[in-house]
């Protein structure tokens, strides 16, 4: 039986941390997030690794992981681009940038014929959520169930600023029920409060799970997400700004009865480089994990 494949979502623009972030160096020895993602992926038991990319930063990034990661795991890039999209659809002119997660999911079908794990680059999800995920992937037989794994949305936050998280909702039996993208989530005045779209908050205790972009899906999502983004950008094509995050169509399929994703609890605290001003709380908290020996010195020795 073949291994999972960790595809691994890296052509975030990075407007909000002003740089490259995908390749910013954050360990002792001048890792990234995501070579201990990745370093944590292999000792669970993934196979493959799948960048999703904007070509012009695949140079840079190949050039950064290459020396990494040859010998240990295979690896290989595929494009996001704005005009990749279903034949017969037209992207409308304004539109400026790529549509969002559940796109760069889709751009990788081509190269995706097993169970796989889908993460953002710039999070540090902790190495029990590759176990849990590996274990699931290997167990798994139903095509069409997937799964998820659930933080704590008091463990995810961020004290430089605003946040985007799935929060989920969940059965008594830990299957989703609905996932709800809130694109800015912040602590203000103790309390944790999510801005919607038309101005108007809602408030949150910090013990909902919520998706931090870390899926198990099966190759039977594609079809799926191909049909859905083809309605999606149909449906809002005047929206330049309208993304096509993960969520939606995962939520979907679930009212549809098509899928059944299961919530994986994990208690680790995640954090990530959302903004410039994340990237010493990062270095710290590597640190820590080194000097606990969750992880070497130098990562790839």
């Amino acid at each position: 039986m073949s291994k999972p494949v960790l595809l691994v979502l890296a052509a975030g623009m990075g407007s909000r941390y002003g740089g490259l972030k995908q390749i910013d160096e954050v360990g002792p020895s001048g890792e990234a997030i995501i070579d201990y993602s990745i370093y944590d992926a292999i000792r669970a038991g993934y196979g493959r690794v799948v960048f999703v990319v904007r070509p012009e930063i695949e140079e840079d990034v190949r050039r950064f992981f290459e020396p990494r990661l040859r010998g240990r795991i295979p690896f290989e890039f595929v494009h996001q681009e704005l005009d990749m999209v279903p034949e017969g659809v037209q992207v409308p002119p304004e539109r400026k940038k790529p549509w969002g997660t559940g796109h760069a999911v889709l751009v990788a079908k081509d190269k995706i014929d097993e169970p796989f794990a889908v993460i953002n680059a710039d999070d540090f999800y902790g190495p029990e959520a590759y176990r849990q995920t590996a274990a699931f992937l290997a167990e798994n037989k139903d095509p069409y169930e997937y799964a998820m794994v659930g933080y704590r949305l008091n463990n995810t936050l961020s004290d430089n600023g605003s946040v985007a998280r799935g929060v989920c909702r969940t059965s008594g039996d830990g299957y989703l029920l609905e996932v709800t993208e809130h694109t800015k989530i912040a602590r203000e005045g103790g309390k944790i409060i999510s801005l919607l779209e038309d101005g108007t908050t809602v408030e949150f205790t910090g013990e909902e799970p919520v998706s931090m972009n870390f899926w198990c899906f099966q190759p039977t999502i594609f079809p799926e997400l191909e049909k859905q983004f083809t309605d999606f950008i149909r449906d809002h094509a005047g929206d330049p700004k309208a993304e096509f995050f993960i969520p939606l169509p995962v939520s979907v399929l679930i009212a549809a009865g098509k899928i059944r994703m299961k919530v994986l609890p994990n208690a680790e605290e995640w954090f990530g480089v959302t903004y410039r001003e994340d990237k010493p709380v990062v270095i710290r908290k590597i640190r820590e994990l080194v000097d606990r020996g969750v992880y070497p010195e130098k990562l790839w020795e």
